[in-house]
């Protein structure tokens, strides 16, 4: 079993940044890949990036790639997503997700996580 939890969402305006951690306890060791991923109102869920168990690769969907970044946590088991020049049409719940039963090399759909965070949620008011 893996657990993960989100935090560090919130209210910001365009154009600001922010922080999202994904804490991960559990059967870490059984993880292959990390992902973050978010749903607005209506919408279905939106892959946005992952990164390996190991942090040597990454991946991330083009309506993020060059604003977000996704990395592994200075703590221990925690995977991080820097979220830069948000725009309102980021606004969502974003969710941090675990796969272990995909070892790669792309894993982008959210049917190849098998753990997910309770999400949080980001709001970003132009």
């Amino acid at each position: 079993q893996v657990r993960l939890v989100e935090s560090g969402g919130g209210l910001v305006q365009a154009g600001d940044s922010l922080r999202l951690a994904c804490a991960v306890s559990g059967r870490s060791d059984s993880i292959y890949f990390m992902g973050w991923f978010r749903q607005a109102p209506g919408k279905e869920r939106e892959f946005l990036a992952t990164i390996s168990w190991s942090g040597g690769s990454t991946d991330y969907a083009d309506s993020v790639k060059g604003r977000f970044t996704v990395s592994r946590g200075n703590a221990k088991n925690t995977v991080n997503l820097q979220m830069d020049s948000l725009k309102p049409e980021d606004t969502a719940v974003y969710y941090c997700a675990a796969s272990t039963v995909v070892a790669g090399p792309i894993v982008r759909w959210p049917e190849e996580y098998d753990y997910w965070g309770q999400g949080t949620r980001v709001t970003v008011s132009s």
